[in-house]
């Protein structure tokens, strides 16, 4: 018996052992495999160090000549104006704006002018002058959030838990931010203003907005005509209530007018008080009303606007970052010029391996 059970004890004491010495060789195979990735890396910063130090020369002048090249094509070429406006969308026109200005840069490329001409009411002088369009959101990431927290507020809470962030931004169409900036570049200093007046003006005569425009206007109206008769009533209830305390007082020095009501909140109050407070909550929807009345006067409104007639644009983009064309140039041709002896360098490598093999 004692023989028997030894044999299963002795079974997993080895099976133990090699799992242990399994995970043992796992993890020691992943921390070569991690120190391997770190060396390969130090070995690529390395040959990178040495590389750029072996054709650093070659990299400067390529900058030098991107400099060079940068200063003769702004002082040569074309001056380009650029106007830009921000309005503010009182509906949701944005869809309906972002067509237009796509459509208008669908004439420029076809170099449609007279059909440009027409739509936007301009002389063909400035209509053939124009050479883009373009527009875009003005939000910052706060707004975002906040956009992002009114939006979970419309959900289920339970819909709202799985919602995530990056998801809704992803979602998100640059056309619904109420902010948006239009941009104009032409060959010609013009008068930008007028393109842009009739930019907007195009999109607040459009029908379907306009129908909307009246029906929210003529609702705020039926509103604040009501809060004004509700106002004209509690006015004239308020005096009746003062007269009769005024009355009372008067009658009898001792008497103490209380006339009082249930609050669930602060156990009673007068019901001079209450309709006093009222009549305050009243005159602040009133003001909110009035507020969405002046808001929704426009369909659309320029908020601000700058140089009509158009400053000159000379900036070139490079990842995102506007730079001047001497250090754009000179970053495009040392980057052109650090692939090409990059290139060059493969193929030396190629050719000795060929040898080799």
């Amino acid at each position: 018996m004692s023989e028997n059970s030894k044999q299963p004890q002795q079974s997993e004491e080895v099976d133990l052992g090699q799992l242990f010495k399994l995970i043992g060789n796992a993890f020691e195979r992943l921390f070569k495999f991690i120190g391997h990735i770190f060396y390969s890396l130090f070995l690529a910063f390395v040959w990178f160090v040495f590389f750029v130090k072996k054709h650093v020369i070659k990299l400067i002048v390529a900058g030098v000549l991107g400099i060079g090249l940068g200063t003769v094509l702004e002082k040569t070429s074309e001056p380009v104006y650029k106007s830009y406006i921000t309005i503010k969308q009182n509906y949701d026109t944005g869809e309906n704006l972002y067509n237009a200005i796509s459509y208008y840069n669908d004439l420029v490329r076809q170099k449609d002018i007279n059909t440009l001409q027409q739509v936007l009411e301009i002389e063909s002088e400035e209509a053939a002058s124009i050479s883009d369009f373009e527009i875009k959101s003005i939000i910052s990431e706060n707004e975002k959030l906040k956009e992002f927290d009114e939006y979970l507020q419309t959900l289920d809470t339970t819909v709202a838990k799985t919602v995530e962030y990056e998801n809704f931004l992803e979602n998100l169409k640059d056309y619904k931010h109420r902010y948006q900036q239009i941009t104009i570049k032409a060959k010609e200093r013009n008068n930008f203003k007028t393109v842009f007046d009739k930019i907007i003006d195009n999109v607040n005569s459009n029908t379907y907005f306009k129908r909307e425009q009246s029906k929210d206007l003529n609702e705020l109206k039926e509103r604040a005509s009501a809060i004004h008769r509700s106002l004209v009533k509690s006015d004239t209830l308020l005096a009746v209530y003062q007269k009769a305390i005024v009355k009372a007082a008067e009658n009898n020095t001792d008497f103490q007018a209380k006339i009082t009501i249930e609050n669930k909140d602060t156990g009673s109050s007068t019901k001079e008080f209450e309709l006093h407070t009222k009549d305050l909550e009243l005159r602040q929807e009133l003001v909110e009303i009035e507020r969405g009345m002046v808001d929704k006067e426009h369909i659309v409104e320029i908020t601000s606007s700058k140089q009509d007639s158009g400053t000159i644009d000379d900036k070139k983009e490079f990842l995102g970052v506007k730079l001047s064309p001497k250090l754009y140039f000179a970053i495009i041709l040392t980057i052109l010029t650090f692939i090409g002896l990059l290139g060059l360098h493969f193929v030396k490598f190629l050719e000795r391996y060929k040898d080799k093999v």
